[in-house]
Parts: structure tokens; C-alpha cells; sequence
């Protein structure tokens, strides 16, 4: 076969196998019926084989052509069906996401997959969870197609979109003398130590969180450092002390611990999704804004 079957062969002949009738097949394909004709007899030269036994009155298919029609049928369906899955993943409606997050954002992540799954339901999402660090960089890597990253820091080669805002709270053990209120006045906690991560792990998150403890003019000193917002918790669970966090890692808290909402207006704590400059990416630009008609996004979250 030196010559490769294309498209229109398959179509053509299938048509005419269908029909039996080269006339009434030109018809349902708006081509001149010498075309179709001459197009049938190359497809006959290039397999080898005649696929239609043709009389004056009648056409019918040869052994041949009973074999591969079937086939035939099953090629175009393939294709159509490939070609719509291209156009599917080019209009970012179908694909896959590999999408890595900050595992404190861990509750809103889940309401904009959620929302995201539901408008791209043929959209393979596969989520891995880590430190903001981790995140970007996998990001980087590319072994992240998108991230969700709590406070980040600008980077040359990453775009930051805000996804949504939360209030920061206190968190105090509940023997605090202040665990009974609904409000706490950060220079309530001057003397209390601070249950937090190291400065080193995400300097820009670690001083929005302390921001409203120095503007009361409190020396701020970790003196328990932690890794994950889970173990800070519990750490001021089991009365070791206090910490600054966002509302959302709060909402389940252990029954060691209580939250108290902060006097004064503490600059909240931002969640973003993050993407490789450049990458514009029409299903990259579908999960930017699939929470965009979800209610209180890009705004403080309560609940």
C-alpha cells in the first residue's frame, strides 16, 4: 500500500455501502457521482481488492467489501471521537490538571475543585497537597500543571490570581483567661508563648501573621516551632500556647482550644492560584475562574 487511505475514502465508502447506490450516495455526501466514482476506484487501487461488484442495475459489496465496512465504520466513529476530544481539550472543557496546594488552604481548595469539577466534568483533576514552598516549586518544575498557595511572595516566572480572603483569628487553649470572650486584644497575648512556624519557612506569611501582635508592640518569639497548621493546633490544644491563624484551619478545632476573633483590622491572609508565566492554557484559564460566580469569593470568609 503505497498510498495512505485518507479521510474522505472511508467517508465515501462507507457511504456508498450504506446506500448501495452510487447516485444516492453522492447525493448524501454533495459531490458529482463521477467524483464519488472515481474516488472508490482509488481506494480499490490503493488496497488491492475490489469492494463493490458492479452491474448495470446493481451495486453490491464483495467479500472484501463486507469485511471492510464494518471497520471502516469503526475508524470514522474513532476519529470523530478523537477529533471532538481535541477540540474538547483545546477549549478547555476536557484534559488533565495536576494541581498542587498549600495544605492550609485545604477548605477553600476543596470548594473551588468542587465548583471546578462541576462546570469541567470531563476534566481529570489530580490534587497534591504540601508546604507553600513544595507547591511552587512543583509548580516550577511543571510537574504541577497549577497551584493554590496561601500568601505567597511575587516570583518573576509565577502569576499570582486571588482566589479568595479570610480574617485572621487568635487561637488560645481553653483554660485561657480570655477563652471565654468572643474578642481578644493582641497585647492580651504579650505574655503568652507563640505556637507558630519558623520565620524561615514562609517569611512573608510569617509576618502578616505576627503583624497584629508587633503592632501592639509585642516582641514576637516562636517558642514552639511547627511544621503544618494540624500540629500548631494541637500544640495550643495541649496549653504550650498561642497562635495567630487563618479562619478556615480553624473551623475544626480539637476541644483543647478555642478561637477568638481579633480587635483591631489585622490584614488578612490571601489564598491564590498560581500558574507559569505565559502559560495560557485555555483549561488553565477555565480553573482561574471557576469560582468566580461562587458566593464570597475574593472576600473575607465567616464560615
Amino acid at each position: 500500500m503505497d498510498r495512505p487511505v485518507e479521510f474522505r475514502h472511508l467517508r465515501y465508502f462507507v457511504a456508498v455501502a450504506e446506500e448501495l447506490h452510487f447516485g444516492r450516495a453522492a447525493q448524501r455526501l454533495h459531490i458529482a457521482q463521477p467524483a464519488l466514482s472515481q474516488q472508490i476506484r482509488q481506494l480499490e487501487r490503493i488496497i488491492g481488492v475490489e469492494l463493490f461488484r458492479r452491474t448495470s442495475r446493481s451495486v453490491q459489496l464483495t467479500e472484501a467489501g463486507a469485511t471492510f465496512q464494518q471497520r471502516a465504520r469503526d475508524l470514522l466513529s474513532r476519529l470523530s471521537a478523537d477529533l471532538d476530544e481535541a477540540g474538547r481539550v483545546g477549549r478547555g472543557e476536557a484534559g488533565r490538571l495536576h494541581v498542587a496546594f498549600s495544605t492550609s488552604a485545604a477548605a477553600i481548595v476543596s470548594e473551588h475543585l468542587r465548583e471546578f469539577c462541576r462546570l469541567r466534568p470531563n476534566v481529570q483533576v489530580t490534587p497534591h497537597d504540601g508546604l507553600t514552598a513544595d507547591v511552587l516549586a512543583a509548580l516550577e518544575r511543571g510537574t504541577a500543571d497549577v497551584a493554590i498557595v496561601r500568601d505567597a511572595e511575587e516570583r518573576d516566572d509565577i502569576d499570582l490570581s486571588l482566589l479568595a480572603s479570610e480574617r485572621l483569628v487568635a487561637v488560645v487553649p481553653a483554660e485561657h483567661p480570655a477563652a471565654g470572650r468572643d474578642h481578644v486584644d493582641p497585647r492580651t497575648l504579650a505574655s503568652d508563648p507563640l505556637v507558630l512556624f519558623p520565620r524561615s519557612a514562609a517569611a512573608h506569611a510569617f509576618d502578616l501573621y505576627t503583624q497584629p501582635l508587633r503592632s501592639s508592640g509585642i516582641d514576637v518569639h516562636v517558642a514552639q516551632e511547627c511544621s503544618s497548621w494540624y500540629t500548631i493546633i494541637s500544640f495550643v490544644a495541649a496549653g504550650l500556647g498561642v497562635s495567630v491563624a487563618p479562619y478556615s484551619v480553624t473551623r475544626l478545632l480539637p476541644p483543647g482550644a478555642r478561637r477568638l476573633e481579633l480587635a483591631g483590622t489585622p490584614v488578612p491572609s490571601r489564598i491564590q492560584i498560581a500558574t507559569r508565566r505565559g502559560d495560557d492554557r485555555p483549561l488553565l484559564r477555565a480553573f482561574v475562574t471557576a469560582s468566580d460566580s461562587l458566593p464570597g469569593r475574593k472576600l473575607d470568609r465567616t464560615a
